[in-house]
């Protein structure tokens, strides 16, 4: 070796020009970003628009606004940032009722398993329902786009799967977009998943999505990180509809449905990457009395959310406790 060695040390210096003719050079990849992800850059009129709509006025947001765009331009603003909105027919799909589980065709998930289901562009939002035959439910539910990119994922409990089946609205900006359900149960305790992108429901194909609509009717709270809220509400309420969003910061945050002291019904631990461009929208089933929705915000005081928690269905006749039959504590 060492001779090998001495050899190759005088040829190099008898001819220098012999490093030239072994160097060599490896071209950059291309990117593996397509045209279609680009759709997902969100402009600064579009993050001041959203950022108002969700309770943020004032701040870094503001400084973007730009004065040649108009107060009410959120659909255009979206257009132009993630394409063409246009879609095609809405093929028969039931919107979300106690119901639903009678019009879908359900897919199912042993324990242990991974399922997925990818769909097209055109999808803004979808709609996943997962449910059990009675037992636990304990799953992952993630948001793909493209390879090694998770940009939403959450942890999914839930005492009972059939006394109170899941339900979550995802949106789904840009292309290469799939969801993944993983169920983390043992191979005894299967699950039922249906996963619908059109709908005859005008809260999910409109442009603005449930989302936004919730936070145009309501009055959002800001959660500072670490902080903890309760809402309890009276027997009357069914179900309810909760929205988390940010000002386009990461969102990490746990909603708890509580039954009694400390008596968790049903529990998910949710993570977006940007919390303006996918905000979270959950309709948690709240049947019998005694019912309390806790959110906790499970980042750092640097990153504060804003929260809506209002009914989604009601018993018909019954007087509530107030507005909305919602208390914030």
């Amino acid at each position: 070796m060492m001779n090998t060695h001495r050899k190759l040390l005088a040829l190099f210096a008898l001819y220098p020009n012999t490093w030239r003719t072994i160097s060599f050079s490896v071209p950059l990849p291309k990117a593996l970003v397509s045209k279609d992800y680009n759709r997902q850059t969100t402009t600064n009129a579009q993050r001041v628009a959203k950022s108002e709509l969700y309770g943020y006025n004032d701040g870094y947001f503001s400084s973007l606004r730009d004065a040649s765009v108009p107060d009410d331009s959120w659909s255009a603003l979206h257009s132009q940032s993630y394409g063409n909105t246009e879609r095609s027919e809405p093929q028969p799909s039931a919107k979300y009722s106690p119901d639903v589980w009678n019009t879908v065709s359900a897919v199912r998930i042993q324990g242990k398993t991974l399922r997925t289901c990818s769909f097209g562009e055109q999808s803004e939002r979808v709609q996943v329902f997962m449910k059990t035959d009675g037992r636990p439910l304990n799953s992952e539910l993630d948001l793909w786009q493209g390879p090694d990119n998770t940009p939403q994922k959450m942890k999914v409990y839930i005492e009972d799967g059939d006394f109170r089946p899941f339900t979550v609205i995802i949106e789904t900006p840009g292309s290469g977009n799939a969801i993944a359900i993983r169920n983390t149960a043992n191979v005894e305790f299967p699950l039922h998943a249906c996963i619908g992108c059109n709908t005859d429901d005008e809260e999910i194909t409109s442009s603005i999505g449930p989302a936004r609509k919730l936070a145009e009717v309501s009055t959002p709270r800001i959660v500072q990180g670490g902080a903890v809220l309760t809402v309890p509400f009276d027997p009357a309420v069914k179900s309810v509809q909760v929205m988390l969003a940010t000002d386009g910061r990461p969102l990490n945050a746990r909603v708890e449905l509580l039954q009694g002291p400390n008596n968790s019904r049903q529990v998910m631990e949710i993570y977006t990457e940007d919390g303006l461009v996918r905000p979270f929208f959950a309709i948690i089933e709240t049947p019998g009395d005694g019912n309390v929705v806790r959110l906790i915000n499970t980042a750092t005081l640097e990153y504060p959310l804003t929260a809506c928690v209002e009914p989604y269905m009601m018993e018909e006749g019954a007087e509530s406790m107030g507005e909305g039959g919602m208390l914030w504590s």
